[in-house]
């Protein structure tokens, strides 16, 4: 079914900007899974939240999902859903208020622009609803996300206690001995190859994790680029072999650690 995903494609024309194009509602659309858009309390604002559901008899874990830089999409929403076909409960926060961006610099302004103090109450209210409001959900609790959202996951590790598993796509990782000891859960990585700006942050993420004696696993896939696990949908004409590969291997890694939830 996963192959069935629409995706995101990049569109890079002379003489005119970067662009995003957001697809992804065909998976969405014949999905046999329950999705939903819910209402979230974040101190005085609300914010809204995409939910799925999985086809499951007992109660399941939730994932809270972390966007990239251009907001919740359809791809990241129907990342929700192979979430839940894997057996969790996948909640995305929108926590661009509503935007979503094609422009790459737009994208990339607005997210800079977020407060950090805005992103975590959006965060911890997510977590809270999710833990106080399905009842559906069996008390577990993990965070993901992906490039501008792995850096998230990886920094809200080290402030909800609650987490029970971080995964950060191609993430920046925890840079002081202050945060690594903050962390409260394992972390699993999720990194490429050619992806040098990020990767950078790992030498040192391993040694004050372990000084710290938390549990960080990255996997560096080999040939990939940044971003592949959008990039490397096989519907994508421009999907490059090496993002594909480790779209597939970074997927059959992650089920089996959203086994152990």
């Amino acid at each position: 079914m996963r192959r069935a995903i629409a995706f995101l494609v990049f569109v890079a024309t002379a003489g005119a900007a970067e662009e995003i194009k957001d697809f992804g509602r065909d998976r969405l659309n014949n999905s046999p899974r329950h999705g939903e858009w819910v209402d979230i309390k974040s101190g005085a604002r609300t914010i809204k939240a995409f939910v799925v559901y999985p086809e499951r008899k007992d109660k399941a874990p939730a994932v809270l999902v972390v966007s990239e830089i251009f907001g919740l999409t359809d791809w990241v929403r129907s990342l929700c859903d192979e979430l839940a076909e894997s057996g969790v409960i996948a909640i995305a926060p929108d926590l661009h208020g509503g935007q979503k961006f094609e422009d790459l610099d737009a994208g990339r302004k607005a997210t800079s622009a977020l407060p950090k103090e805005q992103v975590k109450a959006d965060l911890d209210a997510t977590s809270e609803y999710v833990l106080t409001k399905i009842p559906s959900c069996n008390g577990t609790l993990a965070v993901c996300g992906f490039c501008w959202g792995g850096g998230v996951t990886f920094e809200y590790a080290t402030a909800n206690p609650k987490l029970k598993a971080a995964y950060s796509f191609y993430g920046v990782a925890v840079d002081t001995p202050e945060d690594a000891a903050k962390v409260a859960c394992p972390v699993y990585g999720f990194y490429a190859e050619n992806d040098e700006r990020v990767n950078a942050t790992i030498p040192k993420a391993e040694q004050l994790m372990k000084s710290a004696g938390k549990k960080y696993e990255p996997v560096i896939y080999k040939g990939a680029g940044h971003g592949f696990m959008r990039s490397g949908e096989p519907n994508n004409p421009q999907v490059r072999e090496g993002d594909k590969k480790a779209q597939d291997e970074a997927w059959a890694r992650w089920k089996k650690l959203l086994e152990q939830l």
